[in-house]
């Protein structure tokens, strides 16, 4: 048995969580027998490695490389179903996750896993409880995990607060939501450099339907055609059709019909090259209408 391998296992684990020596030694022994175990000079005991294992929230058998292995991509793989559930709008799904991984030390003791489901907890208690006084409860305290006035914001904290925007903006409270907005497009001054390039795109969307409620339709145009230019700028066609889609009905409530069929049709084409079904009827009845107008 190689027991310099359980302690870099043991190590790997520790760091992924973000535990330190102490932390992970609390209620099992002390930081310097974690310290030495972790440098292969000993091995520690049975009752020892179970309370390790179990504080690190995997199975024993893992740091005999038998049994269950946990992947060090575990998080990025619950993330990633989270994501699939929260955008086909299966909110139980996505809740049955979370309620699950709560009991993962791999979430409950770091406090970036932690937010992910606080996230989409919150998300939960808004769309299917319609609670929304808990739901901005929770999305708050998921800030207050890692949030920072110090620093810019990470993606996953104005996903968030974009979250929470969105809840404005559905309970008609336009203003809050635009200064929800003002603060995210502030914090990505910050941090210029995205990964997920479709939180720009939303960001213009978002914004541009709140004026668009405001019946301020020229503020909202503009929104839209910034949202269009990141899209081509950056060869992402996500939400591309709605941001035409809210280009024609601006123009519409302005009775200005012409141009509000020039991007309806462009809407089409687009939900029609992308495979998407879902407001085909609803654009056709719409152009059909406008046309004889």
């Amino acid at each position: 048995m190689n027991y310099s391998e359980i302690g870099k296992n043991i190590k790997e684990l520790r760091k992924t969580i973000g535990l330190t020596q102490g932390d992970l030694a609390d209620g099992i022994c002390t930081q310097a027998l974690i310290s030495r175990i972790e440098k292969g000079d000993i091995y520690p005991s049975a009752t020892v490695l179970y309370e390790i294992s179990q504080k690190l929230g995997v199975d024993i058998n893992y740091f005999f490389e038998i049994g269950t292995t946990p992947r060090l991509d575990y998080v990025k793989e619950v993330e990633r179903q989270l994501k699939i559930a929260r955008r086909k709008l299966k909110y139980e799904d996505m809740m049955e996750i979370v309620r699950i991984e709560e009991k993962n030390s791999l979430f409950k003791l770091n406090k970036k896993n932690l937010q992910l489901l606080y996230w989409h907890k919150g998300i939960y208690q808004y769309e299917n409880d319609n609670d929304m006084n808990s739901s901005l409860k929770t999305l708050n305290q998921a800030m207050l995990l890692t949030a920072n006035n110090s620093k810019a914001w990470s993606e996953r904290e104005i996903e968030i607060f974009l979250t929470i925007g969105a809840i404005q903006f559905n309970e008609n409270h336009l203003n809050n939501a635009l200064d929800i907005y003002s603060k995210i497009r502030f914090y990505l001054k910050k941090n210029p450099y995205l990964q997920d390039i479709t939180i720009m795109t939303r960001l213009f969307y978002n914004i541009s339907r709140v004026y668009t409620r405001l019946e301020n339709y020229n503020e909202s145009i503009l929104y839209c055609k910034k949202g269009i230019s990141w899209c081509i700028k950056n060869e992402n066609m996500s939400l591309l059709a709605q941001l035409h889609y809210q280009i024609g009905y601006n123009y519409e409530r302005q009775s200005n019909f012409k141009d509000s069929l020039i991007h309806l049709k462009q809407a089409q084409l687009i939900f029609k090259l992308q495979s998407d079904d879902k407001y085909k009827k609803f654009i056709e009845n719409k152009i059909e209408v406008l046309e004889k107008k």
